[in-house]
């Protein structure tokens, strides 16, 4: 019994600690974007490194068995969860300045409310409303008040777009595969997933990858690529997977609220910024509006109390 219980608090902290590392992929990966590498190449070495990452991990776990039926599954939600979500973001972030794709990013909670209403039939209870927005509101406030404290650099609307996008593709993924991703372990879900999303981008990006002037890209670029495929991409993806295993869809796409509190944070701690009042208000406003989604009710829950 105390087993179970522990279960909810693992899935929210695995989803936090993600969200952490994502946070901090936005600067690093920005960094290594401007010094040699460009969107594609991000994209294409976060796919197979994922790809071999998992493979190699999958040889020492339980193996499971796999229909072809739900390999071609995989296929789709690589699509959504992979292909179209990363090429979106990656490139978008090579466009667009790290606060508006951190901006875009607290969009998909959104996404995820009303996909789930019509996909899940999960109801959109007045408590959840309230805390998306709450939420929202917060970390709007947050990047905005960190823009203006730390750089005057303007976006493009082109990369915004595809940073939006990215976290509608998301969301469709989370709601659309939600059966998918129960059924199978972290491992099995991630392996098939990277070698699907790796077949279907190598083939346009090989040859850009085979042109890389490799000699002139700094270690510290390789470091952050490093970094982005590591941490940003397999530790984030495995601490994801466990949390979606026990959490519905707009619980995890609330956490994306903790991005912009890590971008915040390391500004602080690196002296390129300071922490004002604003900041400080975006803060409470951010983890209310989690705390708000987390007890709403879901559909389960609510036949439950019938």
């Amino acid at each position: 019994m105390g087993k179970n219980k522990n279960i909810p608090l693992q899935a929210h902290l695995s989803m936090f600690t993600a969200e952490f590392f994502w946070g901090l992929m936005a600067p690093l990966g920005k960094d290594a974007l401007t010094h040699g590498i460009d969107g594609i190449d991000m994209v294409s070495f976060r796919v197979m490194g994922g790809a071999i990452l998992f493979w190699i991990t999958a040889l020492f776990v339980k193996k499971e068995k796999v229909p072809t039926k739900d390999k071609l599954l995989f296929a789709a939600a690589a699509i959504f969860g992979l292909v179209c979500n990363q090429c979106l973001y990656t490139i978008g972030l090579s466009i667009t300045s790290p606060v508006n794709s951190s901006i875009m990013t607290t969009s998909m909670p959104i996404f995820a409310m009303v996909l789930s209403f019509f996909i899940l039939k999960e109801p959109i209870t007045l408590q959840k409303a309230l805390g998306v927005f709450i939420g929202c509101c917060g970390a709007v406030i947050l990047i905005v008040t960190s823009a203006a404290a730390v750089s005057s650099k303007v976006g493009d609307i082109r990369g915004d777009l595809m940073c939006l996008g990215a976290q509608l593709s998301f969301a469709l993924y989370l709601s659309l595969f939600n059966n998918l991703i129960k059924k199978y372990s972290v491992f099995t879900i991630n392996k098939w997933m990277f070698l699907w999303a790796t077949l279907m981008i190598w083939p346009f990006t090989g040859f850009h990858i085979f042109n890389i002037d490799w000699a002139i890209i700094p270690m510290k670029t390789w470091w952050e690529a490093g970094y982005v495929v590591i941490f940003g991409t397999y530790m984030g993806y495995i601490l994801t997977m466990v949390g979606q295993h026990s959490l519905r869809p707009t619980v995890v796409s609330i956490y994306n609220y903790v991005q912009p509190i890590v971008s915040v944070t390391v500004s602080v701690l690196t002296g390129i910024g300071v922490f004002t009042v604003m900041q400080g208000i975006a803060v409470i406003l951010v983890f209310s509006g989690v705390w708000l989604v987390i007890k709403s009710k879901s559909k389960r829950d609510l036949n439950t109390t019938k």
